[in-house]
This record gives structure tokens, sequence and C-alpha cells, in this order.
């Protein structure tokens, strides 16, 4: 059994290493440069982790398993995606990108984890003592999802009508939020050049021109940029000054 995941800023990947802690999955991000074709056909039992963003799979974990397609048939399937309030049916949003019948879906989770979108005003990032609340509550819930999956009980969150008729209204938004964010990354003045955006951005949205940091219009809107800018010089989505960077768990 092996668990991948896409993490941002660090959430899906405590709750993805938090997983194969309790069960001994192998777990890896799908950004490694690894033979992801091999280790999948070796598997029997796959788990995907990410977070969810207007209730869709991030552009970037729906890239991977589009590439991957053909290795993933009649695979037995775990998905937990993170949300930071509610996010409807987050987790089967992944089954869409599967043919019919095409995998068999064994668990699907939702973790309500700490806010990572640090510049905007009326959604302040948690205090410690709510993010420590955060992560008791995962480690809990965990314990009883691995118990479950270890008996064979079968859990699908985010499956029922109302988790999905909620989920399209949140998703109906998503393709033009998405499409507006790709050119809404701003850098301003502060920048010092250490083109460390450059390295961690999961999609590759940064560029260096002529010794100046630009945007290659690409923001897929996981806020590691924003969050690990040693200056705090980048605004993604709202032009505002980040005051506060949200530094994972």
């Amino acid at each position: 059994m092996i668990m991948l995941y896409f993490s941002a800023t660090g959430n899906s990947k405590y709750v993805a290493k938090l997983f194969s802690k309790n069960t001994n999955a192998t777990c890896h991000s799908i950004e490694e440069n690894i033979n992801f074709t091999q280790l999948l056909a070796s598997s029997k039992t796959i788990g995907f982790c990410y977070p969810v963003y207007g209730s869709r799979v991030p552009k970037i974990m729906h890239d991977f398993v589009r590439t991957h397609l053909f290795s993933l048939k009649d695979k037995k399937i775990i998905i937990f995606c993170t949300q930071m309030y509610f996010s409807g049916d987050g987790a089967r949003a992944l089954i869409d990108l599967f043919p019919r019948d095409y995998v068999k879906i064994i668990y699907a989770e939702h973790f309500l984890m700490p806010n990572n979108v640090c510049n905007l005003f009326f959604m302040p990032l948690a205090s410690k003592k709510w993010t420590d609340k955060y992560m008791a509550h995962t480690q809990r819930k965990m314990k009883i999802v691995c118990a479950h999956i270890k008996n064979g009980i079968i859990k699908k969150r985010g499956f029922n009508p109302a988790s999905q008729a909620l989920g399209l209204i949140q998703g109906a938004f998503f393709p033009f939020l998405e499409k507006w964010a790709k050119k809404r990354v701003w850098i301003d003045s502060d920048c010092n050049h250490c083109q460390l955006c450059l390295s961690v951005c999961p999609v590759k949205n940064f560029a260096n021109e002529n010794d100046k940091i630009i945007t290659k219009n690409n923001c897929m809107m996981c806020y590691r940029c924003i969050n690990k800018c040693p200056q705090k010089a980048i605004a993604v989505s709202l032009r505002v000054k980040v005051k506060k960077q949200y530094k994972g768990v």
C-alpha cells in the first residue's frame, strides 16, 4: 500500500505521513523525481491525499492522475482531502478523473486543517492553540480511519447527494476563479532576488529574467510561494501585503 500526496504548505503532507505512520504504508510526494509508473504497478492499494480548492482536485494532482491513468486501472483507492472549513464532495471529486468502474474506492475522508491563506483579512491564520486542536482532532480521526481500513469498513465521505450538491455549487465557480487567479501574482519592491520562489513553485510559475523575478501567469493558488518568501514580497489573488505567514504543522 502506498500513499501519494500533494501538499502546498504542509497540511496534506502531515495527513499523508500520519496515515503512513499508522499503517506502515510507503509515502511519496507526487513532486518527487521517481518512477511512479513502476511504483503504481507494484501496488494493489493506492492512497491519494490533497488539499481541495473550491471542492475540486488541485491541478497538479489532476494532471498526475491523468498521466498515470493506465497504471491505476483496477486498483483499490483511498482518498484523503484536507479542507479549511468544508468542501462538500472534495474527496469524491477525484473519481471524476477515472472512467466508470475503473477503480474501487475503499475509503474517502475529509480532514479539517488550519487555514494557509495568509493575505485575506476575513480568513485569519489559526493561533497555536487552535492549530494544536486541529492536530489533536486529526490524530484521533486518523486512528479511527486506519482501524476502519484494517477491518474492511468502507466509508465514503462526500459521496452522499447533499455533499455532492454542495460541491457542485462551490465547484461551479472554481474554473472561473482558477482562470482569474492565474495572472494574479505580484512581486513587490521588497524582493531581494533570492529566487526561492523559482524552486518551490509546483507549477514553475516564476522565472529569472534580466535579474528580475517575473511570473508566467500559471498560478494554481497553492499559496506556497507567499508563505515561504523570506521578504514577504509576494501577493497572490489579492494585492495585499502579507504580515504573517503560515509555516505549516
